[in-house]
């Protein structure tokens, strides 16, 4: 039996170990995507206990407390931070097979040293060896940063955003880890939302353009792109429910805008004519700018309206939507290249029923201006476990050229996820070292050196011109 989670775990082959110890594990992280705060960086919090980094925003573990017949007390409600944890620890007991798991217990060992795992029985000998840690001072947000050997970190910004606290971390010489916007307009584009005339106003007075029409929108956002370009942000991303493809003409467009702003229903058929256009624009000011277009999918969010309406968004009350017409994702993609106005794209559905198709879709759309131009996302959100890492990998290699993946990121609101690409180069190794054992690749290090620390790094730092 092999010990639990020790220095070769999910390695079970000789040539897998190679690969993770001397080539995967010594490379840098760029996290091109995720939600951490920039504020916290730059005032460089302290954290009061492992509650407040754990389980603070982390509606993955909510949603596992709640499997577990957790009161919401106990999980976004009054009951303190001990109390919170200690729900916590004996709800992980019962995780087996979940990342989860395995998440939380590699940040035990990175982070506090612990090598012994949470349970209920364990959870007072964590907390206050947890506890203790955070009070040093190379635990707080910048040192978790530095000792996770994180070079560049990209944020999630909204247009209106003044970018305040990434000024003040790009002007601080003693942190040299670069903390850049990316350009998140999702409130700009969801016209069908209650509050999107309060949007367009906060737009019009942040951009100093009054938005009363689609080519006032557009210029809005052009100006707002000036100012983040301005910051560093080279890329983009959006959350679309599926990539739509509705084309109409700009005078359609503009009298569906002006429908929404004045308070007028919109149909469903409105509303992705829209949202096509929209994306339409910003995917050719991308290309202009040479920015990156990620684009995350196949989301049904927000279904349990009881609960959205006592906590909000982005609380764990999503789920995987099966519906996503790759026939209008290609079209979408298509109507860019016509114009020879395709930026680099990134493509990440949460059902894994659709890899193939996005497989097949990024093969049709490659460019000269770089190795993998269109690229298929990492496992993301419901299937960055192990089996949904190998999934992704996997039809990937089937379809294109696994060697020119740019690999992982967090996409989370943690400071101590990093080790989640600990996590996906182990997977990463042991599946590159089974088809060399297997005979499917040749022993030549000297390949797989450049394939392992590409998708660890290399490639990402290549395809979004980091200036690292």
């Amino acid at each position: 039996m092999k010990p639990f989670m020790d220095k070769d775990f999910l390695l079970s082959t000789e040539t897998a170990r190679k690969l993770y110890h001397e080539y995967a594990a010594v490379m840098p992280v760029i996290d091109y995507h995720c939600h951490i705060n920039p504020q916290e960086i730059a005032e460089d919090r302290k954290f009061d206990n492992i509650t407040q980094v754990w389980l603070g925003g982390d509606h993955y573990k909510w949603r596992q407390m709640r499997s577990n017949g957790v009161d919401e007390y106990y999980i976004t409600d009054e009951a303190s931070d001990r109390e919170k944890f200690e729900k916590w620890a004996e709800t992980l007991e019962l995780a087996i097979g979940n990342p989860l798991y395995h998440w939380s217990h590699l940040e035990l060992q990175r982070y506090f040293g612990y090598t012994g795992h949470l349970s209920k029985e364990t959870a007072e000998e964590v907390w206050n060896l947890c506890n203790e840690k955070l009070h040093q001072d190379d635990m707080s947000v910048r040192n978790i940063i530095r000792k996770s050997n994180v070079k560049l970190i990209c944020t999630t910004d909204d247009p209106v955003d003044d970018l305040k606290w990434h000024k003040v971390i790009a002007e601080d010489p003693s942190f040299d880890v670069q903390v850049l916007p990316a350009w998140r307009p999702d409130k700009a584009m969801n016209l069908e939302k209650e509050d999107y005339l309060s949007y367009i106003q906060q737009l019009s007075k942040v951009s100093g353009i009054a938005v009363g029409s689609f080519a006032e929108l557009k210029e809005a956002l052009r100006r707002r792109m000036d100012f983040f370009a301005s910051m560093g942000c080279s890329v983009s991303d959006h959350a679309l429910e599926y990539v739509m493809y509705a084309p109409a003409s700009e005078d359609t467009v503009n009298e569906i805008f002006k429908k929404s702003i004045n308070g007028e229903q919109i149909s469903r058929e409105e509303e992705m004519i829209f949202k096509t256009a929209f994306m339409q624009f910003v995917g050719k000011e991308y290309h202009r700018r040479n920015w990156v277009m990620q684009i995350h999918y196949g989301c049904k969010r927000d279904n349990n309206a009881f609960m959205f309406r006592k906590l909000g968004p982005d609380t764990g009350y999503d789920c995987i939507n099966n519906y996503a017409p790759s026939a209008q994702t290609a079209d979408f993609l298509n109507s860019l290249i016509a114009t020879d106005e395709l930026p680099k794209t990134i493509l990440y559905s949460l059902n894994p029923n659709d890899n193939e198709a996005i497989g097949t879709i990024i093969g049709c759309f490659q460019g000269t201006e770089c190795a993998g131009k269109i690229q298929q996302g990492s496992a993301w959100w419901f299937n960055d476990h192990k089996q949904g890492m190998i999934a992704q990998m996997t039809s990937l290699a089937n379809l294109g050229l696994l060697g020119n993946f740019i690999g992982m990121l967090t996409d989370s609101r943690s400071f101590l996820s990093y080790t989640r690409h600990e996590y996906f180069r182990r997977i990463m190794c042991e599946l590159i070292g089974g088809w060399v054992e297997n005979g499917e690749y040749p022993e030549d290090y000297t390949a797989l050196e450049k394939i392992v620390c590409g998708i660890s790094y290399n490639n990402a730092k290549s395809y979004f011109d980091f200036d690292l």
